[in-house]
Protein backbone atom coordinates (compact mmCIF):
# COMPACT_ATOMS: atom_id res chain seq x y z
CA UNK A 1 0.00 0.00 0.00
CA UNK A 2 0.69 3.82 0.02
CA UNK A 3 2.06 5.12 2.79
CA UNK A 4 1.10 8.49 1.70
CA UNK A 5 -2.61 7.61 1.34
CA UNK A 6 -4.97 9.39 3.81
CA UNK A 7 -5.74 6.80 7.16
CA UNK A 8 -9.61 7.82 6.66
CA UNK A 9 -9.18 6.98 3.14
CA UNK A 10 -7.57 3.60 4.09
CA UNK A 11 -10.19 3.03 6.57
CA UNK A 12 -13.11 3.77 4.32
CA UNK A 13 -11.60 1.28 1.79
CA UNK A 14 -11.98 -1.60 4.40
CA UNK A 15 -13.77 -4.99 3.51
CA UNK A 16 -16.54 -4.91 5.89
CA UNK A 17 -15.80 -9.03 5.39
CA UNK A 18 -12.51 -10.33 6.36
CA UNK A 19 -11.09 -6.40 7.23
CA UNK A 20 -8.24 -6.37 4.74
CA UNK A 21 -8.11 -2.45 3.91
CA UNK A 22 -7.07 -0.85 0.52
CA UNK A 23 -5.92 2.50 -0.25
CA UNK A 24 -7.79 2.86 -3.59
CA UNK A 25 -11.61 2.19 -3.60
CA UNK A 26 -11.55 0.68 -6.64
CA UNK A 27 -8.75 -2.12 -5.70
CA UNK A 28 -11.73 -2.90 -2.81
CA UNK A 29 -14.33 -3.08 -5.15
CA UNK A 30 -12.01 -5.66 -7.42
CA UNK A 31 -11.49 -7.30 -3.81
CA UNK A 32 -15.26 -8.46 -3.34
CA UNK A 33 -15.99 -9.07 -6.62
CA UNK A 34 -13.26 -11.74 -6.35
CA UNK A 35 -13.41 -12.95 -3.07
CA UNK A 36 -17.41 -13.86 -3.23
CA UNK A 37 -17.85 -12.74 0.52
CA UNK A 38 -21.60 -13.77 1.78
CA UNK A 39 -23.69 -14.39 4.86
CA UNK A 40 -22.69 -18.36 4.56
CA UNK A 41 -18.79 -17.64 5.69
CA UNK A 42 -17.46 -19.20 8.61
CA UNK A 43 -17.13 -16.05 10.67
CA UNK A 44 -15.79 -15.09 14.12
CA UNK A 45 -18.33 -14.69 17.07
CA UNK A 46 -16.39 -12.13 18.52
CA UNK A 47 -15.28 -9.53 16.06
CA UNK A 48 -17.06 -10.98 13.05
CA UNK A 49 -14.66 -11.95 10.85
CA UNK A 50 -15.32 -13.70 7.95
CA UNK A 51 -13.03 -16.49 6.89
CA UNK A 52 -12.81 -18.79 3.56
CA UNK A 53 -13.16 -21.93 6.08
CA UNK A 54 -13.43 -23.14 9.18
CA UNK A 55 -9.70 -23.93 9.22
CA UNK A 56 -9.37 -20.34 8.50
CA UNK A 57 -11.38 -19.70 10.92
CA UNK A 58 -9.87 -22.34 13.61
CA UNK A 59 -6.39 -20.31 12.69
CA UNK A 60 -7.59 -17.04 13.55
CA UNK A 61 -9.13 -17.97 16.72
CA UNK A 62 -6.35 -20.69 18.20
CA UNK A 63 -3.77 -20.88 15.21
CA UNK A 64 0.14 -20.27 15.64
CA UNK A 65 -0.44 -16.17 15.32
CA UNK A 66 -4.33 -15.32 16.13
CA UNK A 67 -6.11 -12.35 17.12
CA UNK A 68 -5.34 -11.85 20.56
CA UNK A 69 -8.44 -10.57 21.74
CA UNK A 70 -10.39 -13.09 20.12
CA UNK A 71 -7.96 -15.92 20.86
CA UNK A 72 -8.26 -14.96 24.71
CA UNK A 73 -12.35 -14.88 24.84
CA UNK A 74 -11.85 -18.09 22.78
CA UNK A 75 -9.90 -19.65 25.18
CA UNK A 76 -12.86 -19.13 27.57
CA UNK A 77 -15.82 -19.44 25.91
CA UNK A 78 -15.33 -20.67 22.49
CA UNK A 79 -16.13 -24.46 21.27
CA UNK A 80 -12.95 -25.96 19.95
CA UNK A 81 -14.95 -28.39 17.56
CA UNK A 82 -18.19 -26.16 15.99
CA UNK A 83 -15.74 -22.56 17.00
CA UNK A 84 -19.25 -21.02 18.76
CA UNK A 85 -18.63 -19.02 21.45
CA UNK A 86 -20.68 -18.79 24.28
CA UNK A 87 -22.40 -16.22 26.74
CA UNK A 88 -21.02 -18.27 29.82
CA UNK A 89 -18.51 -21.16 30.65
CA UNK A 90 -21.83 -23.21 31.83
CA UNK A 91 -23.66 -23.12 28.28
CA UNK A 92 -19.76 -24.12 26.95
CA UNK A 93 -20.06 -27.02 29.20
CA UNK A 94 -23.52 -28.10 28.21
CA UNK A 95 -23.15 -27.69 24.70
CA UNK A 96 -19.66 -29.78 24.23
CA UNK A 97 -22.14 -32.92 25.79
CA UNK A 98 -23.84 -32.54 22.24
CA UNK A 99 -21.62 -30.87 20.22
CA UNK A 100 -18.73 -33.51 20.75
CA UNK A 101 -19.54 -37.06 19.17
CA UNK A 102 -18.90 -40.57 19.96
CA UNK A 103 -17.73 -43.02 17.48
CA UNK A 104 -20.91 -44.60 15.66
CA UNK A 105 -21.32 -48.41 17.52
CA UNK A 106 -20.78 -50.74 14.97
CA UNK A 107 -23.06 -53.76 15.88
CA UNK A 108 -21.75 -57.33 14.95
CA UNK A 109 -23.83 -58.05 11.94
CA UNK A 110 -23.36 -54.72 10.39
CA UNK A 111 -19.98 -53.70 10.60
CA UNK A 112 -19.21 -57.50 9.72
CA UNK A 113 -21.72 -59.04 7.28
CA UNK A 114 -21.80 -62.84 8.14
CA UNK A 115 -21.26 -65.69 5.50
CA UNK A 116 -24.85 -66.73 5.60
CA UNK A 117 -26.17 -62.81 5.68
CA UNK A 118 -24.48 -61.16 2.35
CA UNK A 119 -26.72 -57.37 2.89
CA UNK A 120 -28.82 -56.17 4.92
CA UNK A 121 -31.75 -53.99 3.77
CA UNK A 122 -33.40 -51.56 6.26
CA UNK A 123 -36.31 -48.49 5.33
CA UNK A 124 -36.78 -45.14 4.98
CA UNK A 125 -39.54 -44.12 7.66
CA UNK A 126 -42.39 -41.74 6.26
CA UNK A 127 -43.81 -38.75 7.43
CA UNK A 128 -45.77 -35.90 7.12
CA UNK A 129 -46.25 -37.21 3.14
CA UNK A 130 -43.06 -36.92 2.69
CA UNK A 131 -39.97 -39.41 4.10
CA UNK A 132 -38.52 -38.76 6.79
CA UNK A 133 -35.26 -38.70 5.96
CA UNK A 134 -34.18 -36.10 2.96
CA UNK A 135 -30.50 -37.38 2.38
CA UNK A 136 -28.60 -40.79 1.98
CA UNK A 137 -24.92 -41.69 3.19
CA UNK A 138 -22.70 -43.40 1.14
CA UNK A 139 -19.80 -44.96 1.46
CA UNK A 140 -17.82 -47.87 -0.41
CA UNK A 141 -14.69 -50.30 0.46
CA UNK A 142 -13.01 -50.91 -2.66
CA UNK A 143 -10.44 -53.78 -3.63
CA UNK A 144 -7.84 -53.88 -6.74
CA UNK A 145 -8.40 -55.08 -9.56
CA UNK A 146 -6.20 -55.16 -13.14
CA UNK A 147 -2.20 -56.37 -13.65
CA UNK A 148 -0.72 -53.97 -10.55
CA UNK A 149 -4.06 -54.30 -8.49
CA UNK A 150 -4.16 -50.56 -8.62
CA UNK A 151 -8.13 -50.22 -10.11
CA UNK A 152 -11.20 -49.70 -7.80
CA UNK A 153 -13.63 -52.23 -7.78
CA UNK A 154 -16.53 -52.09 -5.36
CA UNK A 155 -16.66 -54.94 -2.83
CA UNK A 156 -19.10 -53.63 -0.04
CA UNK A 157 -21.23 -50.71 -0.13
CA UNK A 158 -23.47 -49.25 3.33
CA UNK A 159 -26.34 -46.37 3.12
CA UNK A 160 -27.23 -45.12 6.04
CA UNK A 161 -30.51 -42.27 6.67
CA UNK A 162 -29.94 -39.06 8.59
CA UNK A 163 -30.56 -40.96 11.61
CA UNK A 164 -27.78 -43.34 11.32
CA UNK A 165 -29.97 -46.84 10.62
CA UNK A 166 -28.64 -48.89 7.87
CA UNK A 167 -30.99 -48.41 4.97
CA UNK A 168 -28.71 -51.24 2.36
CA UNK A 169 -25.55 -52.97 3.14
CA UNK A 170 -23.80 -55.44 0.76
CA UNK A 171 -20.97 -57.08 -0.09
CA UNK A 172 -20.54 -56.44 -4.21
CA UNK A 173 -19.37 -59.23 -6.39
CA UNK A 174 -16.91 -58.02 -8.51
CA UNK A 175 -17.49 -57.68 -12.38
CA UNK A 176 -13.93 -58.35 -12.89
CA UNK A 177 -11.13 -60.42 -11.29
CA UNK A 178 -10.03 -59.30 -8.11
CA UNK A 179 -5.87 -59.61 -8.12
CA UNK A 180 -5.41 -57.51 -4.41
CA UNK A 181 -7.69 -57.35 -1.69
CA UNK A 182 -6.34 -54.77 0.22
CA UNK A 183 -6.90 -57.07 3.18
CA UNK A 184 -5.06 -54.42 6.25
CA UNK A 185 -7.47 -51.94 4.97
CA UNK A 186 -10.33 -53.54 4.39
CA UNK A 187 -10.78 -57.45 5.90
CA UNK A 188 -12.61 -58.28 2.32
CA UNK A 189 -11.16 -62.03 1.61
CA UNK A 190 -12.50 -64.05 -1.10
CA UNK A 191 -15.17 -65.91 0.18
CA UNK A 192 -16.84 -62.72 1.38
CA UNK A 193 -17.47 -61.65 -2.13
CA UNK A 194 -18.25 -65.34 -3.62
CA UNK A 195 -22.35 -65.36 -3.24
CA UNK A 196 -22.43 -61.30 -3.38
CA UNK A 197 -25.14 -59.27 -4.87
CA UNK A 198 -24.13 -58.81 -8.70
CA UNK A 199 -23.41 -55.13 -9.44
CA UNK A 200 -26.50 -54.29 -11.12
CA UNK A 201 -28.46 -55.97 -8.37
CA UNK A 202 -26.69 -53.68 -6.63
CA UNK A 203 -27.06 -50.02 -8.42
CA UNK A 204 -30.78 -51.06 -9.16
CA UNK A 205 -31.47 -50.99 -4.89
CA UNK A 206 -29.46 -47.94 -4.65
CA UNK A 207 -31.16 -46.08 -7.13
CA UNK A 208 -34.33 -47.18 -5.86
CA UNK A 209 -33.34 -45.71 -2.57
CA UNK A 210 -31.91 -42.37 -4.17
CA UNK A 211 -34.74 -41.98 -6.42
CA UNK A 212 -37.40 -42.16 -3.57
CA UNK A 213 -40.15 -43.02 -6.35
CA UNK A 214 -39.65 -40.23 -8.27
CA UNK A 215 -39.34 -40.13 -11.71
CA UNK A 216 -35.61 -39.82 -13.41
CA UNK A 217 -36.57 -36.55 -15.81
CA UNK A 218 -38.13 -34.74 -12.49
CA UNK A 219 -34.96 -35.40 -10.45
CA UNK A 220 -32.25 -34.33 -13.02
CA UNK A 221 -34.74 -30.78 -13.06
CA UNK A 222 -34.18 -29.93 -9.61
CA UNK A 223 -37.35 -31.38 -8.49
CA UNK A 224 -39.50 -33.68 -6.66
CA UNK A 225 -38.76 -35.79 -4.12
CA UNK A 226 -35.49 -37.63 -4.70
CA UNK A 227 -32.93 -37.96 -1.59
CA UNK A 228 -29.91 -35.76 -1.47
CA UNK A 229 -26.70 -38.17 -1.53
CA UNK A 230 -24.32 -37.26 1.22
CA UNK A 231 -20.49 -39.18 0.84
CA UNK A 232 -16.65 -38.04 1.08
CA UNK A 233 -15.02 -38.79 -1.84
CA UNK A 234 -18.36 -39.40 -3.88
CA UNK A 235 -16.76 -39.41 -7.54
CA UNK A 236 -14.85 -42.40 -6.43
CA UNK A 237 -17.30 -44.30 -4.53
CA UNK A 238 -19.44 -43.59 -7.64
CA UNK A 239 -17.24 -44.32 -10.34
CA UNK A 240 -16.61 -47.78 -8.28
CA UNK A 241 -20.43 -48.40 -8.63
CA UNK A 242 -20.74 -47.24 -12.30
CA UNK A 243 -23.12 -45.15 -11.11
CA UNK A 244 -24.16 -41.35 -11.83
CA UNK A 245 -25.86 -39.08 -9.62
CA UNK A 246 -27.38 -35.30 -10.53
CA UNK A 247 -24.81 -32.89 -9.52
CA UNK A 248 -27.06 -30.42 -7.38
CA UNK A 249 -27.75 -33.52 -5.37
CA UNK A 250 -24.61 -34.38 -4.15
CA UNK A 251 -23.15 -33.07 -0.73
CA UNK A 252 -19.17 -34.09 -0.40
CA UNK A 253 -17.57 -33.12 2.41
CA UNK A 254 -14.08 -33.76 0.61
CA UNK A 255 -15.33 -31.08 -1.67
CA UNK A 256 -17.25 -28.53 0.35
CA UNK A 257 -15.43 -25.11 0.64
CA UNK A 258 -16.21 -24.67 4.33
CA UNK A 259 -14.84 -27.96 5.62
CA UNK A 260 -11.75 -27.66 2.90
CA UNK A 261 -8.00 -27.20 4.29
CA UNK A 262 -5.82 -24.28 3.96
CA UNK A 263 -2.45 -26.35 3.81
CA UNK A 264 -1.63 -28.93 1.22
CA UNK A 265 -2.30 -31.88 4.20
CA UNK A 266 -5.12 -34.32 3.23
CA UNK A 267 -8.79 -33.24 3.30
CA UNK A 268 -9.50 -36.98 4.76
CA UNK A 269 -12.65 -38.01 6.20
CA UNK A 270 -10.35 -39.12 9.25
CA UNK A 271 -9.17 -35.27 9.79
CA UNK A 272 -12.47 -33.88 9.49
CA UNK A 273 -14.66 -36.25 12.43
CA UNK A 274 -11.25 -35.25 14.59
CA UNK A 275 -11.33 -31.73 13.92
CA UNK A 276 -15.16 -31.07 13.67
CA UNK A 277 -16.94 -34.25 15.58
CA UNK A 278 -14.34 -34.61 18.37
CA UNK A 279 -13.94 -38.46 17.58
CA UNK A 280 -11.34 -40.77 15.74
CA UNK A 281 -12.15 -43.32 12.56
CA UNK A 282 -10.30 -45.59 10.21
CA UNK A 283 -8.02 -46.83 13.14
CA UNK A 284 -7.63 -49.85 11.74
CA UNK A 285 -10.23 -51.34 8.65
CA UNK A 286 -12.01 -49.40 7.20
CA UNK A 287 -16.01 -49.74 7.51
CA UNK A 288 -18.18 -48.13 5.02
CA UNK A 289 -21.21 -48.07 7.81
CA UNK A 290 -19.12 -45.96 10.09
CA UNK A 291 -17.46 -43.70 7.01
CA UNK A 292 -21.01 -43.17 5.78
CA UNK A 293 -22.23 -42.22 9.47
CA UNK A 294 -19.38 -39.58 9.90
CA UNK A 295 -19.82 -38.19 6.42
CA UNK A 296 -23.82 -37.60 7.34
CA UNK A 297 -22.74 -36.23 10.58
CA UNK A 298 -20.85 -34.02 9.08
CA UNK A 299 -22.83 -32.64 6.53
CA UNK A 300 -25.93 -32.49 9.32
CA UNK A 301 -23.65 -30.29 11.16
CA UNK A 302 -23.05 -28.21 8.27
CA UNK A 303 -26.71 -27.98 6.95
CA UNK A 304 -27.97 -27.56 10.96
CA UNK A 305 -26.25 -23.56 10.59
CA UNK A 306 -28.40 -20.67 11.01
CA UNK A 307 -27.20 -18.17 8.32
CA UNK A 308 -29.51 -14.90 8.00
CA UNK A 309 -31.72 -14.93 4.99
CA UNK A 310 -29.78 -13.37 1.63
CA UNK A 311 -32.64 -10.60 -0.14
CA UNK A 312 -32.70 -12.09 -3.68
CA UNK A 313 -30.88 -10.38 -6.38
CA UNK A 314 -32.31 -9.28 -9.75
CA UNK A 315 -29.52 -10.95 -12.81
CA UNK A 316 -25.94 -9.28 -12.58
CA UNK A 317 -27.59 -6.98 -9.86
CA UNK A 318 -24.39 -8.61 -7.62
CA UNK A 319 -20.99 -7.68 -7.63
CA UNK A 320 -19.62 -10.50 -8.55
CA UNK A 321 -21.21 -10.84 -11.80
CA UNK A 322 -19.22 -11.17 -14.58
CA UNK A 323 -19.02 -8.89 -18.35
CA UNK A 324 -20.18 -5.49 -15.95
CA UNK A 325 -20.07 -2.77 -17.65
CA UNK A 326 -17.47 0.64 -16.35
CA UNK A 327 -20.83 2.50 -15.63
CA UNK A 328 -21.75 -0.33 -13.43
CA UNK A 329 -18.36 -0.24 -11.46
CA UNK A 330 -18.16 3.39 -11.03
CA UNK A 331 -21.54 3.11 -9.22
CA UNK A 332 -19.67 0.22 -6.90
CA UNK A 333 -17.07 2.92 -6.16
CA UNK A 334 -19.76 5.20 -4.45
CA UNK A 335 -21.06 2.57 -2.40
CA UNK A 336 -20.10 1.49 0.86
CA UNK A 337 -17.97 -1.11 2.19
CA UNK A 338 -21.27 -2.66 4.06
CA UNK A 339 -23.27 -1.88 1.02
CA UNK A 340 -20.50 -3.49 -1.00
CA UNK A 341 -21.11 -6.75 0.56
CA UNK A 342 -25.07 -6.75 0.74
CA UNK A 343 -24.79 -7.74 -3.12
CA UNK A 344 -21.90 -9.83 -2.52
CA UNK A 345 -22.81 -13.47 -3.23
CA UNK A 346 -21.22 -16.59 -2.01
CA UNK A 347 -19.72 -18.68 -5.45
CA UNK A 348 -20.61 -22.44 -3.68
CA UNK A 349 -24.54 -23.11 -2.21
CA UNK A 350 -24.66 -23.49 1.42
CA UNK A 351 -26.00 -26.22 2.83
CA UNK A 352 -27.85 -24.55 5.56
CA UNK A 353 -30.07 -24.16 2.33
CA UNK A 354 -31.52 -27.78 2.12
CA UNK A 355 -33.23 -27.14 5.16
CA UNK A 356 -34.81 -24.30 4.25
CA UNK A 357 -35.65 -25.97 1.19
CA UNK A 358 -37.33 -28.51 2.68
CA UNK A 359 -40.27 -26.26 4.37
CA UNK A 360 -41.21 -25.88 0.56
CA UNK A 361 -42.22 -29.39 0.42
Amino acid sequence: MDGRCDASETLRNKCAACYKQYNKVEHLVEHIRVSYHSVHEPTCGICKKHCRSFESLREHLIGPLPKVECARIFSTRGCSLCLNIFDCSNSLRRHRDTCQLSSPLLYGSISRLSLSNMYVEGNLASKNGRNGSQAVGLACQVVGGGIDGSLNICARVCLVDEDENVIFHSYVKPHIPVTNYRYEMTGIRAEHLRDALPLKQVQKKIQDILYNGEVLWRIRSKGGKAMVLVGHGLDQDLECLLMDYPSHLIRDTAKYPPLMKTSKLSNSLKYLTQAYLGYDIQSGIHDPYEDSVGAMRLYKRMHSQLHPTEDPLPPNATINSTNLPSWRLKEFERMTPDALLDISRSDYYCWCLDSKQALDY
